[in-house]
């Protein structure tokens, strides 16, 4: 169980961020291994030039990110590789050994293809949501929004990968606030754009 929370707090993370949890895993196991063990088969993920790459690439996912139009095309671009990363971040995960997993369950050692799909179908679920939810806010806040909806996404990604990792029962407790989070902005930016377009919409009947 524990496992499989782990790789759901990782895979959701990839949803919102594909770079932020391999980079978590990836420093985690070649830093801090009494915190995170990869299994052989997974251990590329720390490689020294693997994680220099989606170092480089969470930088250009950052900036891209945060601004409005380009994230909308950036959301189209990751539709692939944020479902892709989940499935990484949930397939080697769930075989690892954690503060909390000494003893990975030998269910997905042997079906090692099963947390990957269930990984990639998580994080296109968040990703999903998010891109869908994103263009409305820029519209509503006119591009405003996008740096702070962005940087809250960054913070809940590193918080859920963290999370992950270290206490994985409050996974879902995070993602219930980040859900009601995302409801929460998504409701203010059509009200406001509903307020907006009131006033044209509105006009006097002409006698």
């Amino acid at each position: 169980m524990l496992e499989f929370l782990t790789g759901t707090g990782l895979a959701a993370a990839a949803g919102m961020n594909a770079y932020i949890p391999l980079l978590v895993v990836g420093l985690a196991n070649r830093f801090f291994p009494d915190a995170m063990q990869l299994p052989d088969g997974w251990a590329w993920l720390s490689n020294g030039w693997v994680l220099g790459i989606v170092a480089v690439l969470l930088v250009v996912e950052v900036v891209a990110d945060k601004i409005p139009a380009v994230d909308s095309v950036n959301d189209l671009l990751q539709s692939i590789v944020r479902p892709t990363a989940g499935g990484l971040a949930f397939g080697s995960s769930s075989t690892a050994s954690t503060v909390a997993v000494t003893d990975p369950a030998a269910f997905f050692a042997s079906n090692q293809w099963v947390p990957i799909v269930v990984g990639a179908v998580i994080a296109l679920g968040v990703h999903t949501v998010k891109s869908l939810t994103r263009p409305a806010a820029n519209v509503a806040t006119a591009g405003t929004a996008a740096p702070v909806v962005s940087t809250i996404e960054d913070v809940g990604a590193i918080g859920l990968s963290l999370l992950a990792i270290v206490a994985p029962v409050l996974v879902l407790v995070a993602l219930a606030l980040l859900g009601v989070l995302g409801w929460s902005l998504w409701r203010r930016a059509r009200r406001r754009r509903s307020a907006e377009l009131r006033p044209a919409t509105e006009l006097p009947a002409e006698p």
